[in-house]
């Protein structure tokens, strides 16, 4: 079947107080609306037609796509005039799904779910039973349980009001019925409104069948209209993740305590501790620790390896069995090989750290390219940067770095070469040999050390 998505995405949002376009406000680190985008691109639709209106042209520069048709609705006159925006840009649909730009927990086996069912000659309806359905539209049915029509709160009688099954809004219209129902609709109602809903009783009084199917719980089809339960939906996204990850293998010391704000891939045997969070594409291979407050960002994490407390990694691929932190702090372009280690207080950048190499303490290492089994001292700078230009640092294999060296770029520590500490090395050190680069000592007899003066 040929089926077009059409997503509401025009409301001002006025109970956010905020000056960002509601469906721009983040779950996860992405914009709602985003969410929602991805749940329709995974059904590979003929077409994604987002409707928009305030704040228009900043959803737009956010989420800018070749695959995304946007739709402009200048006036907000309702669900069903909103819908009815995209029809012009929709000729040949034979079902066309409307979702929402606030609803991002949408799963996408609900969407199949429910466009398998309604085919091409129904409308498919999801609802969602609730154990307060304040605020949604009750589902009203016939004594044969077949679906009659939608109530809106504020057009719903004390009975129809004690119903509990809701409607989510999401529905999939027959494509040859939707203009001749949504050009129908009439705005004779509390809000004024061109309701999407009012389709049902037309589509019951055309004998058309409505096909529903249920939501798998009240999370799942949940708006935000304010940011209490924006963040609402944030802890119910990150709950999801946090299951997900339990079930492919990794040991979560709280999940209730863990943010992932993108894509997280995971092997076998991973322990993670609390107060942990992943953005971007993350990989952790098996049998990784990783130590609480640690933030990991676009970074591969190899077998064996363990990230301590509050260490940081942006960018970073940490080979087998490294050892990185406390308060390591990783940044783009760092690479550690097998069994390297990155220690407290040590921050590298656009550096590749060989095999067995160590940095372990209170040092910044930058544009350095490091062999195996080399050790940096405490409090060693590679100092890369003129205001200008950054330059390349070479440690060689089995180097020894002395604590408190400055190594001032470009520069070459050759293999099994030693800095002594204190040194600022400018100029390359051949293999095996020992570079020192300090002011000599004198020791001043009889100095008088300056004393304070205490006034009265």
């Amino acid at each position: 079947m040929n089926l077009h998505v059409v997503i509401l995405a025009a409301g001002q949002g006025t109970r956010m107080r905020s000056a960002l376009p509601k469906v721009l406000h983040p779950v996860a680190g992405k914009p709602m609306l985003e969410h929602v985008i991805d749940s329709a691109r995974a059904l590979l639709p003929a077409g994604i037609h987002v409707v928009i209106g305030h704040g228009a042209q900043q959803v737009r520069d956010t989420l800018e796509s070749n695959d995304l048709n946007w739709v402009q609705q200048t006036e907000q006159l309702g669900t069903g005039h909103a819908v009815a925006q995209a029809l012009p840009h929709i000729s040949d649909a034979d079902q066309i799904l409307v979702l929402y730009g606030d609803v991002p927990l949408i799963r996408v086996e609900t969407l199949r779910a429910l466009v398998d069912q309604a085919g091409r000659q129904s409308l498919g309806l999801l609802t969602v039973l609730m154990q307060d359905p304040t605020g949604y539209g009750r589902i009203i049915r016939n004594r044969d349980d077949q679906v009659q029509a939608i109530v809106e709160q504020k057009d719903a009688s004390p009975e129809q009001l004690l119903i509990n099954e809701g409607n989510t809004g999401i529905m999939v219209l027959p494509g040859d019925k939707a203009i001749e129902w949504l050009s129908s609709l009439s705005n004779n109602n509390a809000q004024g409104e061109y309701y999407l809903t009012d389709v049902v009783a037309l589509a019951v009084a055309g004998s058309i069948a409505v096909e529903v199917a249920q939501a798998g719980d009240e999370l799942e089809v949940l708006g935000a209209n304010n940011r209490l339960q924006l963040a609402v939906l944030e802890r119910g996204w990150q709950q999801r993740e946090a299951e997900r990850l339990m079930t492919l293998g990794a040991s979560l010391a709280d999940p209730a305590r863990l943010d992932v704000r993108g894509e997280v891939s995971i092997g076998r045997d991973i322990s993670i501790d609390v107060n942990v969070v992943f953005e971007g594409r993350v990989v952790i291979e098996d049998n990784v620790v990783i130590g609480s407050h640690c933030v990991i960002k676009d970074s591969v994490i190899k077998a064996g390896s363990t990230i301590k407390a509050f260490s940081h990694l942006e960018g970073a691929e940490v080979g087998e069995q490294c050892d990185v932190g406390p308060y390591a702090r990783l940044r783009p372009g760092t690479v550690l090989h097998t069994a390297a280690k990155v220690g407290n207080f040590v921050e590298t950048k656009k550096a590749v750290v060989g095999e067995g190499s160590k940095i372990n303490h209170l040092s910044y290492v930058g544009d350095a390219e490091i062999g195996k089994g080399a050790n940096v001292g405490a409090g060693t700078i590679t100092c890369n940067y003129d205001g200008v230009n950054k330059f390349v640092t070479r440690i060689g294999d089995g180097a020894f770095i002395g604590s408190n060296t400055a190594l001032v770029a470009p520069v070459t520590v050759g293999n099994q070469a030693t800095t002594a500490a204190g040194s600022t090395i400018t100029q390359d050190i051949p293999d095996a040999n020992l570079g020192v680069a300090r002011g000599r000592q004198r020791n001043i007899q009889g100095w008088n050390r300056p004393v304070k003066q205490f006034k009265p």
